[in-house]
């Protein structure tokens, strides 16, 4: 199975960009194709992530689990403005899949435990965040070769986009309190 060699790979993949080795690319389909494939299985694991959060209530109309994934991918989109405001900060040439195919099944992984740990102990989603901030700084630093200010900045401004987004969308789609007189 294609997909489960994807994880796998991803995997060994990341182990090798922590680890600071040069072969990190060999891991990932670093192209168009690999790209789509990390994204359907991002939506994949998001649409497992909505049927487990919701399993006590029941699943969610279509168009709530349209909304639900919108939700969900806007990590992705955090993960796309980053490295596009890091790529005009930055005067250094950024290879956008090379971060972006990586930094997706980082997210990916972030999905799957994020649904595990809110169901058993959500307050260590905390030391989740500081993992994924550690290995979106490892991205950066490893793979782009960036130095440590950059690669942290690279970090924090992702996880600012990922955790700023969904709340801000909610303060302005949200419902409004009616005006109690």
């Amino acid at each position: 199975m294609k997909i489960w060699a994807a994880l796998k790979n991803a995997l060994a993949g990341w182990i090798a960009i922590i680890r600071g080795d040069a072969d990190w690319q060999g891991h990932f389909s670093i192209s168009a194709a690999g790209l789509a494939t990390a994204l359907v299985l991002f939506l994949f694991f998001a649409v497992l992530s909505i049927a487990l959060a919701t399993a006590d209530v029941g699943i969610p109309s279509l168009f709530g689990l349209i909304i639900a994934l919108l939700v969900q991918s806007l990590s992705i989109v955090a993960l796309l403005a980053s490295i596009f405001i890091t790529r005009k900060l930055v005067p250094v040439p950024v290879q956008t899949l090379g971060l972006l195919v990586p930094g997706v099944y980082a997210l990916i992984t972030y999905l799957i435990v994020g649904t595990i740990l809110s169901l058993i102990a959500g307050p260590v989603l905390v030391l989740l965040w500081l993992g994924l901030a550690y290995l979106l700084f490892c991205l950066g630093w490893r793979t782009e070769g960036w130095n440590i200010g950059v690669a942290a900045a690279f970090a924090v401004l992702t996880m600012v986009l990922l955790v700023g987004m969904p709340v801000t969308l909610y303060m302005v789609l949200g419902p409004v309190a009616a005006p109690t007189p």
